[in-house]
């Protein structure tokens, strides 16, 4: 026989934004109490109103199963003290124990427990360390820190196991079978007869305990208000799912304001409908905002709503009215003038005033224009820049902290501001992340790209980066952002040369500016770290984090279009046969090289030159810069030809590296990187013939010194492309 079981805690209102972690934590917390004293289930579902939660579990047995458990004890000829803990441990006598080969063994049998006592320990357990994010005390015994604390006053247990009460004893709070209907709809209370009955009972006294149901009411009935008066609703889920845990018994409801208010910008309008007062708002056939509003009330009142509607119309326009005021103040302030405020607001302790920021932001993205990065007009985007800001100091965004940059740019455009100006302001801060609308407006970018990479930099100077999961100054999101800005707008930008230009740009401001050692550690650390993001920004896009890596690893590219241009050829040539036995060929000539320590191959036996011995110390070639020997060396290290008694493989592989090694660097010059993957394919076969029919480890130390030279020069063939020992398989 197996049953079901009701749970229902009834407490004052659950702010809505709980409701759903309530629901989820509460099915794990009784799911891992089932599991623990070994009751299966048929499943299990939750419920939130804004006054209860509430759990069924299905198919509960009748009791948990008898258990036979064996303990291995003590050796026989143990201490004393040793088997007397052993008894104690299991409850039993001596005479009750094995002796097996002298080991003592104890046998242990647990007979089975009724569910509804496993069910009284879990639910005053479960009550007793529920996680709510905020919890109180409440009643007399909140003097007391051992008191029970729930997010709200909790007034009573329902706790059913088929029809049977589960008696859970909590001090203050009453438990049986009795809740309660709707807080003005129903008054009195409801007996629950079973889990079976209990979710069509509270129906019928104006609670729906499912707020997926509730959820489907307002989101049908708000777009059919709207519809009905000739609009279309702006849908907002979230929004939805507050109402949702807010009402037990919702009710959408059609409301207007006075068309007026619409000379306000309408992200205030629909902030103000939206955050203070639960309001979903519509738009006109031509897509503008309209004077219309759906609410949603909790009860089914006589009149159909007339006299609610009227109240909240009431308070939106209050609300609208204030908006209002704020928005008129502020028009009256030129932009240029706000930013002169900016230098009273801290930026950050250690880097100045928003001010500063400002003024390196305006000359970082002036530098990006003229570079030929971005093609806008330098005064442009260094005015963008210096108003950009500006609104942080504006009465509306102060009331509405989300706004900043779209009341900038709506400022900017009723002041007079040309609307690439005043379009750049408003959406200098796109993309706030991964996932969100990349600008594409050349004023847009430049000021967008200059602001997020001087943050980034600016606390990469002072040190305060990204650790672990904490990253309090959103350097991730970014980094992020600049990623998508320059890949997505085809940036041609150096990298390097732009961090190292926003860290000077900070240094600048400082009275001990940077010294050039911190520029050289900080510019690189800087570096890493748009590696590590670009690797993250492309995983969704299905690239491999290793051929990020190999593509990086010769460094010298930091040009993010290019760069992922060569990792799109190489991923699509890796994943070919050829490409997977070309990386498995590089990794075993590159584990012969690294074995035999071959780190400055200048050996050419084929030409009779004596190679420069390996003592450690630089190579003093490296510091030829005579052009024609500078050629000369470089012809010596490649080769030409193998030695006419050469065996026909290194003949061949050597051929092959004299047409490859050209073919490859002509071809990346082009940015033709498929075709500098289809150059280093011509290697395989050669490598492979190689590495079947030639022994690199000669007994003749000149062939020996003459194929190892002949691996490097393949390795280094491969290294014009990428780093392949950065590649995983």
């Amino acid at each position: 026989m197996s049953a079901d079981f009701l749970l229902e805690l009834l407490s004052e209102e659950i702010p809505a934004r709980m409701q759903a972690r309530a629901r989820n934590d509460l099915a794990r917390m009784f799911a891992e109490a089932l599991s623990a004293a070994g009751l299966s289930h048929e499943g299990i579902t939750t419920y939130s109103t804004p006054r209860r939660l509430a759990l069924i579990a299905r198919g509960l047995p009748e009791s948990t199963e008898a258990v036979s458990e064996e303990l291995k004890g003590p050796r026989t000829s143990a201490p004393a003290q040793a088997l007397e803990g052993f008894l104690r441990k299991t409850g039993l006598k001596q005479e009750q124990l094995e002796d097996r080969d002298g080991t003592w063994f104890a046998r242990i049998e647990r007979a089975g427990r009724p569910t509804a006592d496993v069910l009284t320990e879990a639910v005053a357990a479960i009550v007793r360390d529920f996680p709510w994010p905020k919890s109180m005390r409440w009643g007399a015994a909140s003097g007391s820190t051992a008191s029970l604390r729930w997010v709200r006053p909790l007034h009573s247990i329902v706790a059913l196991l088929g029809e049977e009460i589960v008696p859970v004893a909590i001090d203050g709070v009453q438990c049986g079978a009795a809740t309660l209907g709707h807080r003005f709809h129903h008054q009195g209370k409801i007996t629950i007869g079973s889990a079976n009955d209990y979710v069509e009972k509270l129906r019928a006294c104006h609670v729906i305990v499912d707020q997926e149901e509730r959820e489907a009411i307002i989101r049908q009935g708000a777009v059919a208000a709207a519809k009905g008066a000739g609009f279309e609703l702006v849908e907002d889920e979230g929004l939805v799912v507050e109402n949702a845990g807010l009402t037990e018994w919702p009710v959408p409801l059609f409301g207007s304001f006075d068309p007026a208010f619409l000379d306000v910008p309408e992200e205030v309008i629909q902030l103000t409908a939206r955050i203070n007062q639960k309001y979903f708002v519509m738009r006109d056939a031509k897509g503008k905002l309209a004077p219309r509003f759906v609410c949603v009330t909790n009860i089914d009142a006589n009149d159909g709503g007339e006299a609610i509607v009227a109240g909240n119309e009431r308070v939106l326009a209050a609300r609208l009215s204030d908006a209002r005021f704020f928005w008129e103040q502020d028009l009256k302030v030129p932009l240029e003038e706000q930013a002169k405020k900016l230098g009273q607001i801290v930026f950050h302790e250690k880097l100045g005033t928003i001010a500063g920021k400002v003024e390196r932001v305006a000359k970082l993205a002036r530098w990006l224009v003229e570079q030929g990065i971005v093609r806008a007009d330098p005064s442009q985007a260094e005015r963008v820049a210096r108003l950009a800001k500006a609104d942080l100091v504006t009465g509306m965004v102060g009331e509405f902290p989300e706004l900043q940059g779209v009341i900038g740019g709506y400022l900017a455009r009723a002041q007079g501001e040309p609307d690439e100006v005043a379009d750049a302001v408003r959406d200098h801060y796109k993309p706030a992340g991964q996932g969100d609308d990349v600008p594409n407006a050349p004023l847009t970018v430049a000021v967008s790209l200059a602001d997020k990479l001087d943050t980034i930099c600016a606390f990469f100077a002072i040190d305060q980066k990204p650790t672990g999961s904490k990253d309090p100054f959103a350097l991730r999101r970014a980094a992020i952002s600049s990623i998508e800005l320059i890949v997505q707008n085809g940036l041609r930008l150096s990298l390097t040369n732009a961090v190292r230009g926003s860290l000077a740009n900070r240094a600048g401001q400082q009275r001990d500016a940077a010294p050039a050692h911190k520029l050289d550690r900080t510019a690189p650390e800087t570096l890493l770290f748009f590696a590590d993001r670009l690797k993250v920004q492309q995983r969704e896009a299905g690239i491999r984090h290793d051929l990020i890596d190999s593509v990086f690893a010769p460094g010298g590219e930091d040009d993010l279009v290019r760069l992922l241009a060569r990792v799109a050829a190489l991923q699509a040539f890796v994943e070919t046969g050829e490409g997977a036995n070309l990386l498995a060929a590089y990794k075993r000539a590159a584990n012969i090289l690294k074995k035999e320590k071959w780190d400055l191959p200048r050996v050419m036996a084929s030409r009779g030159e004596q190679g420069i011995p390996q003592t450690g110390e630089e190579d003093p070639l490296v510091l030829v810069e005579e052009p024609a020997i500078a050629e000369a060396v470089a012809e010596m290290a490649l080769g030409s030809a193998a030695p006419a008694d050469a065996p026909a493989e290194e003949a061949a592989l050597v051929a092959a590296l004299d047409a490859a090694q050209p073919k490859a660097k002509t071809a990346i010059e082009a940015e033709d990187f498929t075709g500098a993957m289809a150059a280093l394919a011509s290697l395989r076969a050669p490598i492979d013939a190689f590495f079947d029919k030639v022994t690199v480890n000669d007994a003749d130390g000149a062939i020996r010194a003459r194929r190892l030279n002949l691996l490097a020069r393949f390795r280094d063939a491969v290294h014009q492309v990428a780093d392949f020992s950065k590649i995983e398989g």
